[in-house]
């Protein structure tokens, strides 16, 4: 009969414990028949004798106690292991490795990691920002917050996180100086700062038409670079005209440093997603860091679209 292995060795340490095969059996809710079938298993699995039966009781052979001894330190290690396995499934633990696009991380990914730890203080967070799309069962990541006008395709699990509109900003010397485009297709004869990433199409810029997307060609951009954080001093500068988020342009155009420009039309939105590999046993690390994010980041772009909302009111 081919038995479990490890089932057997725990009805021996059993046997042994409770003096004899009846009582284990109580003890284990199993026919004696079944309990004493598992050890013949064992020792002929083993070719050694493990207990001296009579009529009466049953007592360990030598080898029984060494096994025995084993046995107990192999059960404990299978034990703690899976409580360990089970609670990971229960209370974050560990390490949380999150890999964010450099684009928007500085942004949006490190203040939530920072007030993620807070609620988690004994759990520790590996973030890396990078500027391409990891490969997350090869790299390690748990989690990938990915910032982009559409997904690429894979068999990740993908958690909708919110949109984010993108405002077309300029600085007021800029408009001074060189005027201010009144259609997408004026664009072609300004200085575009362009934002560079795995996801965004180079030197073209997504617009929301009355009933489908449609590009606008800006040529070779003037300034090209890969985090938002370097793209919004530049139009600050007066370099040129950018796509800013909202949260990162209402700062200057609370303070008057930056100035909208294209009111009139919708820059297609980026739409940020949590990406992971599996719905089945997810590890509580995993669940709740998804968790916080789908109830924190809505609220941050609903806060930036009121605060845009009442700058455009503002006489």
């Amino acid at each position: 009969m081919d038995m479990d292995t490890l089932q057997c060795m725990r009805i021996f340490a059993k046997v042994a414990a409770e003096g004899g095969f009846a009582a284990a059996a109580r003890k284990l809710n199993l026919t004696t028949s079944v309990t004493s079938r598992a050890v013949s298993y064992l020792e002929s699995h083993l070719g050694s004798r493990l207990l001296h039966r009579t009529t009466r009781n049953t007592a360990l052979t030598e080898a029984g106690e060494r096994y025995l001894h084993r046995c107990r330190q192999i059960l404990a290690s299978i034990d703690e292991a899976q409580a360990e396995a089970s609670s990971a499934r229960q209370h974050p633990s560990g390490c949380l490795r999150v890999h964010a696009l450099s684009s928007f991380g500085h942004h949006l990914v490190v203040p939530a990691v920072l007030r993620y730890q807070e609620q988690f203080d004994s759990l520790r967070v590996e973030l890396t920002l990078s500027g391409t799309l990891p490969d997350m069962l090869e790299e390690g990541y748990d989690v990938s917050i990915v910032v982009a006008p559409e997904l690429p395709d894979s068999e990740l699990v993908s958690v909708r996180l919110g949109s984010i509109p993108g405002i077309i900003c300029a600085s007021p010397r800029y408009v001074a100086d060189h005027g201010e485009p009144r259609t997408p297709e004026d664009l072609r004869a300004h200085h575009c700062l362009q934002l560079a990433t795995p996801v965004f199409p180079f030197n073209k810029w997504m617009f929301s038409g009355s009933d489908v997307p449609f590009a606008v060609d800006i040529g070779a951009p003037r300034y090209a670079v890969n985090v938002i954080e370097a793209l919004e001093p530049a139009v600050r500068s007066g370099l040129g005209i950018g796509i800013l988020p909202a949260g990162v342009a209402l700062p200057g155009l609370t303070s008057g440093s930056l100035v909208r420009v294209l009111r009139g039309y919708d820059v297609q939105p980026v739409v940020a997603h949590a990406l992971y590999q599996s719905r089945r046993f997810v590890d509580a690390k995993i669940r709740t860091w998804i968790a916080f994010l789908r109830e924190g980041l809505p609220a941050t772009f609903e806060a930036d679209n009121r605060a845009l909302a009442a700058i455009e009111e503002a006489p």
